[in-house]
């Protein structure tokens, strides 16, 4: 790092502390765009480090991981930790496909051991994260889109984001699909089993050139060889 840098980082981060401090003694939207920007600020003190991004995830990855074998108290106390080290690698990594794919896997988990109360907001902070990793990869979250929908019971979406996972590679095999709780309030639909006929056929060779020629920029790690690995990465 220059000099010239170091000294510029050195004052973003002093801007940053000085507008925690302004927003500790304000109240409502001013202190919360006080903390936001402070946060921006941090973010980018550490943006060109990427094996702070790194870290941030592979912590997020381990607590959510963690989260699954604890009780439901505990659970929702690391899954919101985790939640916060996807956010925070998003903000110094805002590209980081894992991250963002996780971070609304984490939603989703939270969502099903919260309050019914509590689930309409946290599916749609789940939300956002899917659709932030479908800015980053096309696709890469459609299925994940399509369980929110079908968990809501908006039909027309579930479909939609369904064939987009298709189109883009990202759906399970029909199997992992029947025996998502997600999706069971739609199996029972024609036009989900019509879509599932669908799948037998074998996609349209326009389909299939976009397919080809799409850039897949994920990590090796995200490759998806076991059952298990798949089901983590799809919901």
């Amino acid at each position: 790092m220059s000099l010239l840098s170091s000294f510029k980082k050195r004052s973003t981060l002093d801007a940053a502390i000085k507008q925690v401090a302004q927003a500790r003694k304000s109240d409502g939207s001013k202190a919360e765009q006080l903390y936001k920007g402070a946060y921006q600020g941090f973010a980018s003190v550490i943006a060109d480090h990427l094996i702070v991004s790194e870290a941030l995830y592979h912590w997020g990855f381990a607590l959510l991981h963690e989260a699954r074998g604890r009780e439901a108290q505990q659970a929702i106390e690391i899954y919101e930790d985790a939640i916060s080290k996807f956010s925070f690698c998003l903000l110094t990594a805002p590209s980081y496909l894992g991250a963002a794919i996780d971070g609304g896997v984490a939603f989703m988990e939270l969502a099903r051991i919260s309050p019914d109360s509590a689930k309409p907001e946290l599916y749609k902070f789940a939300e956002d994260f899917f659709e932030k990793a479908g800015a980053i990869q096309k696709g890469s979250a459609a299925y994940n889109l399509a369980c929110i929908h079908a968990l809501r019971g908006d039909q027309d979406a579930c479909l939609k984001a369904l064939q987009t996972a298709r189109e883009f590679g990202s759906l399970p095999d029909e199997q992992n699909i029947l025996q998502d709780p997600d999706m069971a309030a739609v199996i029972g639909s024609q036009w989900f089993k019509d879509f599932l006929e669908e799948l037998h056929k074998q996609p349209e060779p326009a389909a299939e050139e976009e397919m080809k020629d799409q850039t897949i920029d994920v990590e090796p790690r995200f490759k998806l060889e076991k059952k298990e690995d798949f089901d983590y990465y799809a919901k």
